[in-house]
């Protein structure tokens, strides 16, 4: 009894507790849906929501204290740092190609972040009055950048899951989505420099900052670390590596930008190869051990019992938006590039997949104060929705990823 009594007022053990109770549900969630034929990874967010209140009611304050909170943010933003690194490091802009490859995979990338923007902001019109945590136009710009997501890695596990990675179609898709997470996060760093900002010189002074750090990692970072390509990885070499990516997150925070944006720039300009593959490999079981803190850190702000008959009515336009914003854009212009229609639809389907890059997104704002809770809530609902959705929308689709195989190939590979 006396050790029982001691561990509930020790918050460091109750810390380490719950991660345990998190990593082995996100795991067990994990395996269930990669059974089903959905990422993993949903399975790990919905576990994570599901151990919030909006499953277990006054339980999960009790399984995860507010005490302990500090502590599993700590450990959730270590996590998300690494995973960011990742996606950086998986960035690969050389499936963009060159000649028509490139301007054809730009025009599907502009368009199917554009029209999402577009109808997000439009969004914004009818959420803000409901909503009102400041400024329109910072909230407005940041739901457009939420619109526009695209979740990268995710795509490439399902691309890679369905055997459709190394046809034409999945060329294509993944060139586009490369090029649309780079005009994302471009687009949601400026957005989260304009709410930062205080004064009339501030946002000019953190954009330049922004240019600064971007360009010494460009010209600078990168073609010393390009010199290690080649490289084994060590136990110095790794420790290097996490420091190097805690480093740079630390310095796009204190710029007055979200600390996620160094570590994916050091990610993007690490060299490939061996230590490159190494560093992945290393990093990703990292990864998968903090991650799912990080979906229960998330899951504790959602309350999806709480939604109620306004919030219903709003998740169904957000939900009409997210998906039509995607399908237009994204299909649109694929279509104007040539593809067949059933082919433009799939690419559509396969760029609306926002995954764990749109929980990313929507806990940046958050922490800034652009979202409220309730549509904090909304938000996460529908990033998962979008991502579950994939899947069964393209056996509905069916898209022939050899079909025109020509004209297909002929804009994939330029």
């Amino acid at each position: 009894m006396t050790a029982f009594v001691y561990l509930r007022h020790d918050n460091y053990a109750l810390t380490l507790a719950g991660v345990a109770v998190v990593i082995v549900v996100a795991r067990l969630a994990g395996a269930l849906f990669k059974r089903i034929g959905q990422p993993p990874v949903i399975g790990e967010v919905i576990a994570g929501i599901a151990l919030g209140p909006s499953l277990l009611g006054g339980w999960s304050q009790g399984l995860f204290p507010l005490e302990t909170r500090p502590m599993l943010k700590i450990l959730a933003s270590l996590g998300l740092a690494v995973f960011m690194f990742l996606v950086g490091l998986e960035l690969d802009l050389s499936h963009l190609g060159e000649g028509r490859s490139r301007r054809a995979s730009t025009g599907v990338a502009l368009a199917g972040t554009a029209v999402p923007f577009a109808l997000g902001v439009l969004l914004a019109m009818a959420l803000h009055p409901t909503h009102k945590v400041g400024d329109f136009v910072p909230f407005a710009l940041f739901i457009g950048a939420a619109m526009s997501t695209t979740a990268f890695p995710v795509l490439a596990r399902i691309l890679q899951e369905r055997k459709l990675y190394d046809t034409p179609l999945g060329v294509l898709t993944m060139a586009s989505a490369a090029g649309d997470d780079v005009l994302t996060w471009a687009t949601l760093a400026v957005v989260v420099a304009i709410v930062a900002s205080t004064g009339a010189w501030t946002l000019p002074y953190i954009l330049l900052l922004c240019l600064l750090f971007g360009l010494f990692m460009v010209l600078v970072v990168r073609p010393a670390l390009a010199r290690y390509g080649d490289r084994r990885l060590g136990s110095t070499e790794l420790a290097l590596v996490v420091a190097g990516l805690l480093a740079c997150a630390f310095a796009t925070s204190a710029i007055g930008v979200h600390e996620i944006f160094g570590s994916f720039l050091l990610g993007a300009v690490f060299p490939r190869g061996p230590l490159g593959d190494e560093v992945r490999d290393r990093l990703k079981s990292v990864a998968t051990v903090l991650l799912p803190v990080f979906f229960v850190t998330t899951g504790l702000n959602v309350d999806i019992g709480g939604i109620g008959t306004t919030g219903l009515w709003q998740l169904g336009l957000i939900l009409l938006v997210a998906c039509a914003g995607k399908f237009l854009g994204a299909g649109l212009g694929a279509r104007s590039q040539g593809l067949a229609m059933r082919e433009s639809v799939a690419l559509g389907v396969l760029m609306n997949t926002r995954g764990l890059t749109e929980l990313v997104v929507l806990n940046i704002g958050r922490d800034l104060g652009v979202l409220d809770g309730d549509l904090f809530t909304l938000l996460v609902v529908m990033a998962v929705v979008t991502t579950v959705a994939t899947s069964p929308l393209l056996d509905v689709v069916k898209p022939d990823p050899w079909l025109g195989e020509k004209r297909i190939r002929g804009i994939a590979e330029g």
